[in-house]
């Protein structure tokens, strides 16, 4: 359990900590955010998912006061704060390049903010150790940042940012500086941060996978407007739009006279990789099947599965995900330009809306 003097001041209301009504934001004749309506719940682990330039960044920039909002209007705990200064919110930001003092030691950086805010030595002692203790670095309080790995300083920034016992706390991108294996190590320990102490965390990833490993919902941004909103499962299983099914994670989507071929329908869908199942050729599928037959292009061997980008015979292409669970790397090669048959469940197949800006298979198998 949380240590009380990191739990968030309550808030009276009804349970939304951020709500964004309207908000547009221009840069000269550059539109970044374009009408976006957004709620995030108290105690939340909210993500803002989406490519470089959608407008994420530029929204989380507006809650924390960096940006002000060109229309629309900006509420935290139902207070108004659209035109009103960064101190004057009541949020942290965190970013990916930890902004540590170099000259300051580790408990000093944690308590700058309270050195600031004239909180008593006595109780900037304390919060500063509760701090500490809460991201794992209780006897880190001495060292400098130069002493620390990227993991730890991030820790650090993360600790700074809790001592001030915020509603909100802003994660822009934190983990970003880090290895691979850094950073799925950290996924984990900020989610189980977020939910000791109940701060509501809104966090900012071009990273489909952090968001789905963290979040409780996320929204998905293109092009400055919230694409779909809802959590990791609805958004990866039911994606509301082709981009969405593109960008989180990989997605075949067949269309015109491809989709025609399969369901009988022209209309766009989609189907993940993993729901397809893959073998010989010939056979009627179940009722509650769709099937297709095409040949192998290409296979890619990645030790616990298998990709297979298959050209379809009625057109098209999908990419199958297989796990190896009796197979090798040397049989699963050899299966390249052979005739095979593809089955999937009706129910796993999922109409789009549109299919704007959807990369192609060929670019996601690579």
């Amino acid at each position: 359990m949380a240590d009380a003097a990191l739990q968030p001041h309550s808030t009276a209301g009804d349970g939304v900590a951020v709500r964004l009504e309207g908000v547009v934001k221009r840069f000269g004749s550059v539109v970044a955010v374009d009408g976006v309506d957004l709620e995030v719940r108290e105690g939340e682990f909210f993500s803002m998912l989406g490519p470089s330039g959608s407008g994420k960044t530029t929204c989380l920039r507006m809650i924390a006061g960096f940006e002000n909002p060109t229309q629309g209007r900006i509420f935290l705990g139902g207070r108004d704060v659209s035109n009103l200064a960064p101190y004057e919110r009541d949020v942290n930001t965190v970013f990916q390049d930890y902004a540590l003092f170099p000259h300051m030691t580790v408990a000093e950086n944690v308590a700058y903010g309270l050195v600031v805010a004239k909180v008593s030595r006595s109780e900037r002692s304390r919060r500063t150790a509760d701090a500490l203790e809460m991201v794992r670095l209780p006897d880190y309080g001495k060292r400098k940042p130069a002493e620390l790995s990227g993991g730890q300083r991030q820790r650090v920034a993360l600790a700074r940012a809790l001592v001030m016992r915020p509603k909100v706390l802003l994660l822009d991108e934190p983990l970003g500086a880090l290895d691979l294996k850094l950073r799925h190590q950290m996924q984990i320990e900020l989610k189980h941060i977020q939910q000791s102490v109940g701060i509501t965390f809104i966090y900012v990833t071009h990273d489909q996978e952090e968001a789905l490993t963290m979040s409780d919902r996320l929204a998905v941004f293109n092009r400055g407007q919230v694409e779909q909103l809802g959590t990791p499962a609805e958004v990866y299983e039911r994606p509301a739009t082709g981009f969405v099914a593109g960008f989180v994670g990989t997605s075949n989507i067949l269309q015109g006279d491809a989709a025609k071929a399969v369901t009988g329908s022209a209309d766009p869908f989609t189907i993940r990789p993993e729901k397809i199942a893959i073998g010989p050729p010939g056979g009627a599928a179940d009722p509650d099947e769709y099937a297709a037959t095409g040949r192998v292009e290409d296979v890619v061997y990645l030790g616990a599965v298998t990709r297979y980008l298959v050209d379809l015979e009625g057109g098209g292409r999908l990419v199958v995900l297989q796990q190896n669970l009796d197979v090798e790397s040397m049989e699963a090669l050899e299966v390249k330009g052979d005739r095979v048959g593809l089955r999937w469940k009706r129910d796993y197949v999922r109409p789009l809306e549109q299919i704007e800006g959807v990369g192609s298979e060929e670019e996601e198998i690579g």
